[in-house]
């Protein structure tokens, strides 16, 4: 009995391994398509920006020296200060000045003597001659003194004019609002003034407005004369063009101004042209000497179709983007890209705004793949370009419009909405703008 049940489970086991043998092997899980961001291109009005490197200059710096010579007495101010206009500096030992004032005006009162007593004479030879008596000699003579005397008194007040002057320029002053430099000569040495070899006091620089230079290249100034003729560009002989200023520790392009000055001719030894920007600066951090990167208009106002720069992709030479299809699936669009525009990049052909590409999760879209897309809508207001508060910037010509524009809808038919405006946008932007 033992025997038959030990074989009835051997037989049992062998019968359910020949069942699990002959069961069909199950199916590998089926996975959902990828989840990948997509959004509509922006249509936006666009300035390319050329840039480039300059320094910056007082619009006045004035080497100060005293108009007359003499002992200097004060230097009362703090170097390295900001001054107005009238301010005294310096002052010289006023009493040699003083004394020659005094003498001066003495003479002015004896020449005013003579005058009066040149004059009385004249008056009396005068009746004399009409009376019959007096000869016609004393008649001249009377009458010439009287005019020499007459102008003995002019010379005498010019001499005390001219003393008065220089009394005066024993106080010197600033003619200009700026931030003083160093004393040159302390009180308690004596001075040569005058001259424009005279003895120079301080240096004194304006602060407000600022000028910033540039030398521009001559492939550019041909760019620039040709978009003038074409009618694409103003020419900033003809009118005032906006520029901005970025200093070295400076991200964005904060400082607005415009191009006042191009010059009459190029360097023939570097084959540039120079121009100058022309910046308020009340609070003096735009400072002489300081070098800065300057962004003027290369081109008038123009619409243009932008995607983020980094939902572009490469193949060997070829750029592309991953367009979504009606039935979500991944088409590869081959594009010609123009300049950049803070982290987005115009596209000068093969898309337009009505479309729908991906922004994010490039990697799961595959060409020809299907997709779970999430649409969201790009912040237009995240970039600046055209300077929209900039009323300067505004009032450059439009020179082409491509007919690309977002459809009416897409905001209602977003699901996500990407980072929130930060406000109109009026300066271009720390990145964008470089032509091609």
């Amino acid at each position: 009995m033992q025997r038959r049940s030990g074989l009835g489970i051997w037989l049992g086991l062998a019968t359910a391994a020949i069942a699990a043998g002959c069961k069909e092997p199950s199916k590998p899980p089926v996975m959902p398509p990828p989840t990948v961001t997509v959004a509509h291109p922006l249509s936006r009005e666009v300035v390319d920006w050329d840039e480039y490197t300059g320094h910056i200059e007082a619009e006045n710096k004035v080497d100060l020296r005293a108009r007359v010579g003499g002992y200097l007495e004060e230097a009362n101010f703090q170097e390295g200060s900001i001054v107005e206009a009238g301010t005294v500096l310096f002052k010289l030992d006023p009493k040699p000045y003083q004394a020659e004032l005094d003498r001066a005006l003495g003479q002015v009162e004896q020449a005013k003597a003579q005058a009066e007593n040149a004059a009385a004479e004249f008056t009396r030879i005068e009746r004399l001659r009409k009376e019959g008596g007096g000869s016609e000699k004393e008649y001249q003579d009377a009458k010439y003194a009287k005019m020499q005397t007459a102008a003995m008194v002019s010379s005498a007040r010019a001499a005390a004019e001219t003393a008065r002057l220089n009394l005066e320029y024993t106080q010197v002053k600033t003619l200009i609002r700026g931030r003083v430099g160093k004393k040159e000569v302390t009180p308690g040495n004596m001075i040569t003034g005058g001259t424009a070899s005279g003895t120079k006091l301080t240096t004194i620089t304006s602060i407000d407005p600022i000028y910033c230079y540039v030398d521009a290249d001559e492939a550019s100034v041909l760019k620039y004369e040709r978009l003038a003729r074409e009618k694409k560009r103003i020419s900033a002989r003809d009118e005032k063009i906006p520029c901005f200023l970025q200093l070295g520790n400076e991200t964005g392009f904060p400082h607005e101004g415009v191009i006042d000055f191009v010059d009459n001719s190029l360097d023939p030894g570097t084959g540039t042209l120079r121009a100058r920007g022309v910046f308020a600066n009340p609070h003096g951090w735009l400072q002489p000497g300081m070098f800065a990167r300057l962004r003027v208009p290369g081109s008038g106002r123009y619409m243009a179709v932008l995607v983020p720069d980094a939902a572009i992709d490469t193949n060997q030479s070829i750029k592309f983007v991953r367009v979504l299809r009606p039935d979500h699936t991944i088409e590869p669009r081959t594009i010609t890209p123009g300049p950049l525009f803070g982290q987005y990049r115009a596209i000068d052909s093969g898309l337009s705004a009505d479309e729908l590409i991906v922004v994010n999760g490039l990697q799961r879209a595959f060409p020809g793949a299907k997709v779970n897309p999430e649409q969201i809508t790009l912040d237009p207001n995240s970039f600046q370009m055209t300077a929209g508060g900039s009323p300067s910037t505004q009032s450059l010509p439009a020179t082409r419009h491509i007919p690309a524009t977002a459809p009416a809808d897409a905001t209602s038919r977003s699901a996500t909405t990407a980072p929130a405006s930060r406000g109109p946008a009026t300066r271009p932007s720390a990145t964008g703008g470089n032509s091609k």
